[in-house]
């Protein structure tokens, strides 16, 4: 099941998402918002697959609240301009879904969301760096480190891969229930998470803080 959200500033807007949403099998539209902070505080507190998003918002621009948003959710764009499309799949959005959409167009997005979650069975990370295409299996993998527009790499044996990306983009290639963000800079494979003392993870050498935002997530994992 897709649990999904919805924010529009527009009411009819979100039900029209609501009356499509509800034909779809597997897909769970848990709420709609139409003022962004109410959203926040709901996914600051429950996970969420995927979120229909608006956006041309008065508080906040749409994407910029997506790159926001701390948990790996992915996204279909809802909106009447056609001019952010290019922008909305650079931060790897599924879909871009122009207003007014159909039924057929909005199921079709949907659907694109179903097989991007098969696609999630795979073991391994595909990047480009060094002018090569690394293929990295997540076994091999200790931790990744956001540091500005890169990301870092570290490998069990002691190499290290270095690629532009930004945190957000390349968690979205990691398989979700292996992997979880436990600070602004840094993503940890989950079974490699034996030991925290005083708000810090301990894998081999490396010491590895739990921002604020993500305590909850890693304490959730923890004690499963």
């Amino acid at each position: 099941m897709i649990k999904a959200i919805a924010l529009d500033d527009e009411i009819l807007a979100l039900k029209i998402i609501e009356n499509y949403a509800g034909k779809i099998e597997n897909l769970s539209l848990e709420k709609t918002f139409n003022i962004q902070s109410d959203a926040q505080k709901h996914l600051n507190k429950y996970h969420v697959d995927l979120i229909f998003l608006d956006i041309e918002m008065p508080s906040r621009n749409g994407m910029d609240f997506y790159k926001s948003i701390s948990q790996n959710t992915k996204v279909i764009f809802t909106t009447a301009y056609s001019e952010y499309a290019v922008d909305a799949f650079s931060i790897n959005a599924i879909d871009y879904l122009l207003k007014p959409f159909s039924f057929d167009r909005f199921k079709a997005a949907v659907d694109k969301v179903k097989v991007n979650n098969e696609s999630a069975d795979v073991k391994y990370l595909s990047i480009r760096a060094d002018y090569k295409l690394h293929k990295i299996n997540f076994d091999d993998i200790i931790l990744i480190e956001g540091l500005d527009d890169y990301i870092q790499i570290h490998l069990t044996d002691h190499s290290k891969i270095t690629a532009r990306s930004s945190m957000k983009n390349i968690l979205e290639k990691l398989s979700e229930k292996d992997f979880v963000r436990v600070h602004r800079s840094y993503i940890v494979p989950v079974n490699l998470i034996k030991m925290i003392v005083n708000q810090n993870i301990h894998i081999g050498e490396f010491i590895i803080p739990i921002g604020e935002t993500y305590k909850d997530a890693v304490m959730k994992l923890v004690n499963k």
